[in-house]
């Protein structure tokens, strides 16, 4: 049985890298629909996708991660797709790694896998202060989910269509990745895991500077245990 598979992938001011995004998921992943989600750019992202033949939305005002990737779980809600791919534009993802993720969705394990940059041998490297806060999110996600958790700020996720019918309505926003987390385990979700290798980004700058990082540690924590406190809401048929 084939399956409907899309990539959405989120991009705010990533015209140095998001042609070769585009090209490696279609080198390695030709059978898969690719979805830009052009988050507001003020450079031209979404003129290079257009020219590459690409499906973009453009967004008229910037809503940042979390509004970028709902709009692309709705466009993949109000399409059918039976997965959806989750894929930075950055150029730190890997396309050759999307069957790791995919797989548990396709085998029935799985309503959302998680490629974690820290399962396995070669473990990804980061700076310090985000070695900090990942270790931090670790730990307080894993003792909330009661399962741990290596990697809750990865934006590297595939879900079966039962999770995106939630995600579209309720995905949460800002840096949202941690807090979907518990979202997902607090409405009964199957979350796992998977190792993957990623790569350092190519070009531009990320959108989390080290001078805000304890501010936005501490807005994400606050976030997640106010998600894990509240009763869940919402709850379809898995696929």
């Amino acid at each position: 049985m084939s399956h409907k598979i899309v990539a959405v992938v989120p991009a705010f001011n990533e015209e140095d890298n998001i042609e070769a995004v585009i090209k490696d998921l279609k080198e390695h992943q030709p059978a898969i629909k690719i979805v830009v989600i052009n988050d507001c750019s003020d450079d031209s992202t979404g003129d290079i996708v257009r020219k590459l033949n690409e499906t973009v939305i453009n967004l008229v005002i910037n809503l940042g991660i979390g509004g970028a990737v709902q709009t692309g779980l709705k466009y993949a809600r109000d399409n059918g797709y039976d997965i959806t791919i989750q894929f930075d534009g950055d150029g730190q993802h890997m396309a050759c790694e999307i069957e790791k993720i995919i797989k548990p969705i396709i085998d029935g394990e799985a309503d959302v896998v998680i490629g974690s940059r820290f399962l396995g041998a070669g473990s990804f490297k980061s700076n310090i202060p985000r070695r900090i806060g990942i270790g931090v999110f670790k730990l307080v996600n894993s003792m909330l989910v009661r399962s741990k958790i290596t990697d809750n700020t990865s934006g590297f996720r595939a879900y079966n269509k039962a999770a995106v019918e939630y995600l579209a309505r309720y995905y949460p926003q800002d840096y949202p990745e941690p807090e979907a987390v518990v979202e997902l385990y607090r409405n009964r979700f199957r979350l796992l895991e998977v190792p993957v290798m990623m790569k350092e980004r190519e070009g531009g700058s990320s959108s989390i500077k080290v001078f805000g990082s304890i501010y936005y540690m501490v807005k994400v924590l606050m976030a997640s245990v106010i998600a894990f406190s509240r009763k869940p809401c919402f709850k379809e048929k898995k696929s």
